[in-house]
C-alpha cells in the first residue's frame, strides 16, 4: 500500500483561502491520476490565528507542521493589526514559521508563458521567452539580525545585518544546483561596493565556485540587477542572493512575468518543505473570487516534486496551466482589456481537469 503523505495547509488572510483551496483541488486531481494519496489539516495561521484568539504561530500550528511532509501556505497579512506590535502581527508568526522549520532556501521561478507577453509593463520582445529563477537566503539577514527594535521614545530604530560564511555557503550551493540543473549559469547579487557583509558574500562564493566549472558565474550589484531585470530579463538563469534583496527581485520579476499572482515559491532546508505563491492576501479582493490561483497551484506542483518526489505530478500540473493559458483562460490580472476574465475558482476547475486528462 502506498504511503498517504500529509500536507499542513496554512489558508491564513485575504484571499489565501480561495487559492489554497485552487492548489488543492488541482493536487488531489494530481493524486488521483499518478496513484498516490494526499491527507490535509488545516491550521490557523497569521491574522486568522490572531482573531481566533492565538499568536501568529501558535505552537499546535508549529509541531504540525514540523511533523508533516510539508506545508502549503496562502497568504499572511491584514491590515487589521497593521498598527499592532511586532508580536501580535501576522508577517511575525510567518518569519517565525520559516526560522522553525529551518527553510533557509526559497526558489522564486518566474517565466513569462506563451500567450502573456503582453501582459508585462516591458515590451514583448523584452519579455518572451524569460525564465528565470531566484535562489533567496530566507532565515538571515535584516530580517532575523539581533539586536532588533524601536527605542521607547521613538527617536530611532535599528535593525542588524549579520551572515555567517556558513549560512552564504549553503545556500549558494543550492544556487549552483540549480543553475546545474537548468542553462548553467549563475548570477550572484550583493552590494560588495559598499556593505561588508556582501564582500564577506562575494568571497563565499568565490570559494564555492571552482567545485561547479560547468557553471558560468558572474557578479551583479543589486542595483544593477534591478535594472537588468527591467532592461534585459532574458540575460539570467539564476540569480542567488541575500534576504532582503531577494524579496524584492523576487517581486520585480513577478512585474516582468505580467503578475505575482501567477508566481509559485518553495522554502526548503533539511525537513519538511513550506510552499507558498509570492503574491500578498490582497485583502481588496478577497472572498471576491477574483483572485488568481496559479502561483498556489504553482506551488503545489513544487511540493510534489521537492517533497514527495512527485516529479511526473508536478510537470502534469505545469504542462495544465500552460495548456489553460493557451486555451486562452485569464484571471484579472492578467486578461487584456475588452476580454472578460474568469473566476478564479474556474482556472482552477479548467487545470485540474487538464491535469486528469493528462
Amino acid at each position: 500500500m502506498s504511503k498517504t503523505h500529509q500536507i499542513v495547509l496554512l489558508p491564513g488572510d485575504g484571499i489565501g483561502p480561495e487559492v489554497v483551496d485552487a492548489a488543492v483541488l488541482v493536487m488531489r486531481a494530481a493524486a488521483d491520476r499518478f496513484g498516490f494519496s494526499l491527507a490535509f489539516q488545516t491550521c490557523p495561521m497569521g491574522g486568522a490565528a490572531l482573531r481566533a484568539g492565538l499568536p501568529p504561530l501558535a505552537d499546535e500550528t508549529r509541531q504540525a507542521c514540523l511533523g508533516a511532509d510539508a506545508a502549503l501556505l496562502g497568504a499572511v497579512g491584514d491590515p487589521e493589526f497593521d498598527r499592532a506590535p511586532r508580536e501580535r502581527k501576522p508577517e511575525t508568526g510567518l518569519l517565525a514559521l520559516r526560522k522553525a522549520m529551518g527553510v533557509f532556501a526559497n526558489l522564486r521561478p518566474a517565466k513569462v508563458w506563451p500567450g502573456l507577453e503582453h501582459v508585462g509593463p516591458l515590451r514583448p520582445e523584452k519579455s518572451a521567452g524569460v525564465d528565470l529563477l531566484i535562489v533567496r537566503e530566507l532565515t538571515g539577514g535584516l530580517y532575523f539580525g539581533e539586536p532588533r527594535g524601536i527605542e521607547a521614545d521613538g527617536s530611532s530604530a535599528v535593525n542588524t545585518l549579520r551572515y555567517s560564511a556558513a549560512e552564504i555557503e549553503r545556500i549558494v550551493v543550492v544556487g549552483f544546483e540549480a543553475a546545474r540543473g537548468r542553462r548553467r549559469r549563475l548570477t550572484s547579487v550583493d552590494k560588495a561596493n559598499v556593505l561588508e557583509t556582501s564582500q564577506l558574500w562575494r568571497a563565499v562564493v568565490d570559494r564555492v565556485a571552482p567545485r561547479y566549472p560547468d557553471v558560468a558565474l558572474d557578479h551583479l550589484l543589486v542595483d544593477t540587477c534591478a535594472m537588468m531585470l527591467a532592461l534585459d530579463p532574458k540575460r539570467f538563469d539564476v540569480i542567488v542572493t541575500e534576504n532582503l534583496f531577494g524579496d524584492i527581485l523576487s517581486d520585480e520579476a513577478g512585474a516582468v512575468a505580467g503578475s505575482l499572482g501567477m508566481l509559485p515559491s518553495a522554502c526548503l532546508g533539511a525537513g519538511p518543505g513550506l510552499y507558498e505563491p509570492v503574491h500578498g492576501s490582497a485583502p481588496t479582493i478577497a472572498g471576491r473570487d477574483q483572485a488568481n490561483p496559479i502561483g498556489a497551484i504553482g506551488s503545489g506542483a513544487m511540493l510534489l516534486r521537492h517533497s514527495l518526489g512527485r516529479a511526473d505530478a508536478a510537470d502534469a500540473i505545469e504542462r495544465a496551466i500552460g495548456e489553460a493559458l493557451a486555451a486562452g483562460l485569464r484571471t484579472a490580472d492578467i486578461a487584456p482589456a475588452g476580454q472578460a476574465p474568469v473566476a478564479g475558482s474556474a482556472m482552477a476547475r479548467a487545470i485540474a481537469a487538464r491535469v486528469r486528462a493528462a
